[in-house]
């Protein structure tokens, strides 16, 4: 195990030409102090997780102290933001350490998001809040435990810093793990200032260290292109599956390694609604649940546009198409799996569409439906009741459970063993954003970590009933105000 002290870095972005990044050091808070920590994450780079009772753990992780080898720095890039090119944008709050390497060859790159101004802050303070740092912290954990690629989440530092945004709030910086930062948004810059050189040498350097099997490869640019369609198509499939939004997906929020990156205003749905909008700020409805696929496949066509000097035009045109047929089939394949299905039979698809129309009409928890489907009795049609009482139109639903019916008998399904595979694919628990608020009070009202790190062991498992959780897999009360997130959040 690694101590503070000892951890191997690496610095390979700064070895690209100057003008892909600036070189900067965080801006520390005064007193830092921890407010929690993720083993889990902290095993991926070997650090013993004993170092976090150091005081220097917080100060490490403020920039207050420098790791040894570390080469802070600032990267550049740009994106369509609601469809709109913005010519640079960059980090503006979130510093790159460096790189750790582990002895197993894995590479992960320690950034630090609120770490202050860089020269890509724009008007911005360089900052980040407590309230959104535990936001990005909870949900990136629990989308790694529901099986989705993303970013992972080291740590919180919080410190004697107020930072402004609709009104005053504790600053606090993340620590976040991911093996790269490069976005679509990093291509689309080079492509747009018609700098091709830095095009390609930036897409040799993602091949070089991120996919290395295509290093001599024929076409490998292209091949590079689909396998981003591909890892993307997949990762929204399993978006849709979950019923979880990003909120703002933005070409500069998109991972060139197909990981969920950025959490702001998320939201895991509770009522099953298509036109779910989790962002405040998204007036028009442009990144709501329902247009996820498609706004993946209009971001695929960005990328692919930002890469077109490299790649001949035929293979341009195929990524989008590539990443549509990959998303249909994953999310295809994940659907036939929440309902318990093991073949593939025609109409699977309608099955699938007429439950969420039901679901739609009700207002249906998502998660909770499709965990106690998994309880559904074939031979016992009185045992369904707690099912069929979270729809308003039931006998709507009982005409559906006789097909369903009719289905699981048509491959002999046994009731226990899909319930066992039902409940591997149908999580207990989500992050619901009451959760969250409930964290967040307690933290910046009393400085209390306590839920935080109950939420962090809790969704670290959410496929598996915990004794004395129940409250936790309840949906918030219909009574209660809404909680409003937005782009600040």
């Amino acid at each position: 195990m690694q101590t503070l002290e000892t951890l191997s870095f690496d610095n390979s972005y700064t070895r690209l030409p100057e003008g892909f990044f600036q070189r900067v050091r965080p801006t520390p808070f005064p007193n830092p102090h921890l407010v929690s920590v993720n083993p889990a994450a902290a095993e991926l780079i070997h650090l013993d997780p004993n170092e976090a009772k150091r005081p220097e753990f917080a100060e490490y992780f403020c920039g207050a102290k420098l790791f040894p080898g570390s080469d802070p720095l600032a990267t550049l890039y740009s994106g369509h933001q609601f469809g709109h090119y913005v010519p640079q944008l960059g980090d503006g709050r979130a510093i790159l350490l460096g790189e750790v390497r582990t002895d197993e060859g894995e590479t992960w790159e320690l950034q630090l998001k609120g770490a202050g101004l860089t020269r890509f802050s724009r008007d911005g303070d360089g900052r980040a809040i407590l309230r959104s740092t535990i936001r990005e912290y909870l949900c990136g954990e629990a989308m790694h435990a529901l099986g989705i690629s993303t970013t992972r989440s080291l740590c919180i530092v919080s410190g004697e810093e107020i930072v402004w945004r609709e009104t005053p709030e504790p600053g606090a910086m993340l620590l976040r793990m991911a093996p790269s930062h490069v976005r679509f948004g990093t291509f689309e810059v080079f492509f747009y200032r018609g700098q091709h050189e830095n095009l390609k040498i930036l897409a040799d350097y993602v091949i070089q260290h991120h996919y290395p099997h295509l290093v001599d490869v024929e076409n490998r640019y292209a091949r590079l292109l689909h396998e981003v369609a591909v890892r993307t198509g997949e990762m929204i499939a399993q978006w849709q599956a979950v019923g979880w939004s990003h909120g703002v997906m933005n070409t500069d929020n998109m991972s060139i390694l197909g990981l969920t990156i950025d959490y702001g205003p998320y939201g895991f749905m509770e009522a099953f609604h298509p036109g779910f909008v989790c962002n405040h700020s998204d007036h028009r409805g442009r990144y709501s649940f329902q247009h996820q696929p498609d706004i993946g496949y209009w971001n695929i066509r960005a990328l692919a546009k930002a890469m077109s000097p490299l790649i001949e035009q035929a293979e341009i045109q195929a990524a989008p198409e590539l990443y549509e047929k990959t998303m249909l089939e994953k999310y295809a394949g994940l659907m036939q799996e929440k309902l318990g299905l093991i073949e593939t039979h025609t109409g699977d698809d309608k099955l699938v569409t007429d439950l969420l129309n039901l679901m739609d009409s009700s207002r249906t928890d998502y998660t909770n439906l499709f965990r106690s489907l998994s309880k559904f009795q074939q031979e016992s049609p009185n045992g369904n009741s707690t099912i069929r009482d979270q729809f308003l139109h039931r006998e709507a639903f009982d005409d559906w459970t006789a097909r369903y019916r009719d289905r699981l008998q048509a491959e002999k399904s046994r009731d226990r063993e899909r319930q066992i595979r039902m409940n591997q694919s149908n999580p207990k628990y989500i992050l619901r954003n009451h959760l969250a608020q409930k964290a967040i009070e307690q933290a910046t009202r009393h400085k209390d970590y306590a839920e935080i790190d109950r939420l962090l062991n809790l969704l670290n498992d959410p496929f598996t009933e915990q004794p004395g959780m129940e409250a936790y897999a309840i949906p918030q009360d219909s009574d209660s105000s809404p909680i409003i997130v937005s782009c600040s959040s």
